[in-house]
């Protein structure tokens, strides 16, 4: 037995609304109700519990109901891809996360099983067997810098002290180089790569290392300047700058800055370059990486990333159809017609081209081949004599 001032002071309000509730139902409808100085608290409690208790059951009966209604089915196959994947949740692959990929690799089947990059050729050849997809070799990308003005070949506005990082040197006046279209140099792209594939040189210029770089465009999208693409590892040969000011300003502020010159674009056999707005830029669905633009550019300017190009040499099945001589731009090559042709090593900058316009395979481009062929048959002959 409680006194109700003692309940009052309690807080429990759902037992004072039931012993009002029970009051009015006694006192009939409409007759008065009459207070009490003491009630029976035990019944009331036991009751409360048991509806209580019903309310749950009839709830939970509705939950259940309405889990198995609108229930969503999980393939088994999207966890199964998920397993093989990075898990770096880089984004190269277009996706918010790994997760969101490899739903879509499942459900949709215009999505290719080779978008992750980190995963390299076996992840992707473990997501296509899982979705019975075909898993096509993919061409790698990776960033390219383009900007090589550090700070020993560019001159700098004024001093900046402030935060260390691009995006906030940038609200100073634009950054602190001369040159408003340069890499500001505060290893910014360096701190968001999340494969550590970017670092600082001593000249404060990004550098790449394409054994870790997976494409994932987070350096790309960090860079207020925009002077880092992520591009097809195809593309070797760039021109590395994207000033657009005035050939003399461009000079002033930079050593190794595009100034428009055009020699790139007059001596390009395949029309590759081209310039517009005081820039040279190199269209690479005709570029042939070749690299005859990168000698003539006054200012260097232009990168080639192929660090040691082969000679060219012809082999026995030459027919000496001279093609190879028309084609070399720098006359290398020559022969008799219907004879075996020569190309002068002297003069052969490994561009390429004889390579690919030989009717009959009959060059090879690979560097110092004799001395390769003859060492792999020593090679061969070691295992013969040893078996």
């Amino acid at each position: 037995m409680f006194n109700i001032t003692t309940i009052k002071k309690s807080g429990l309000l759902t037992i004072v609304l039931l012993l009002f509730v029970a009051s009015a139902v006694s006192a009939g409808v409409g007759g008065g109700v009459e207070a009490k100085e003491k009630v029976e608290i035990v019944p009331l409690i036991k009751w409360t519990l048991v509806f209580l208790a019903g309310l749950g059951t009839v709830f939970g009966m509705v939950l259940a109901m309405a889990a198995k209604r609108f229930a969503v089915e999980i393939d088994p196959r999207v966890e199964q891809v998920k397993d093989v994947l990075a898990h770096a949740h880089c984004g190269a692959c277009g996706y918010a996360g790994c997760e969101q990929y490899a739903e879509a690799v499942v459900k949709n089947p215009d999505v290719p099983p080779n978008l992750c990059t980190p995963a390299g050729a076996r992840g992707a050849e473990a997501v296509a067997l899982i979705t019975g997809k075909k898993a096509e070799v993919r061409e790698p990308i990776f960033a390219r810098i383009m900007c090589q003005g550090g700070c020993s070949r560019s001159l700098k506005k004024f001093r900046y002290e402030g935060v260390r990082d691009c995006r906030a040197a940038v609200l100073a006046g634009g950054g602190d180089k001369a040159c408003a279209y340069g890499c500001l140099g505060y290893g910014t792209c360096s701190r968001v790569c999340p494969f550590g594939a970017i670092t600082m040189n001593e000249d404060d210029l990004p550098v790449v290392d394409i054994a870790k770089c997976t494409g994932c465009r987070k350096c790309e999208q960090a860079c207020p300047k925009k002077v880092i693409e992520v591009l097809p590892a195809s593309r070797q040969v760039l021109v590395a700058c994207h000033s657009r000011d005035k050939g003399a300003e461009t000079k002033k502020n930079c050593q190794v800055g595009c100034i428009a010159c055009g020699k790139c674009v007059k001596v390009c056999p395949f029309d590759a370059p081209s310039v517009t707005n005081n820039l040279s830029s190199i269209d690479l669905d005709k570029c042939k990486v070749c690299g005859l633009c990168v000698a003539p550019c006054p200012t260097n300017a232009i990168r080639d990333f192929i660090p040691k190009r082969s000679k060219a040499i012809v082999l026995d099945n030459c027919i000496g159809c001279q093609i190879c001589m028309k084609v070399c731009p720098v006359n290398a090559a020559s022969g008799e017609l219907k004879k075996m042709h020569a190309v002068d090593q002297q003069k052969c900058i490994g561009c390429g081209i004889c390579t690919a316009k030989c009717p009959v395979q009959a060059i090879d481009g690979t560097f110092n081949a004799p001395e390769v062929f003859r060492a792999a048959a020593a090679k061969k002959a070691a295992k013969t004599a040893a078996a």
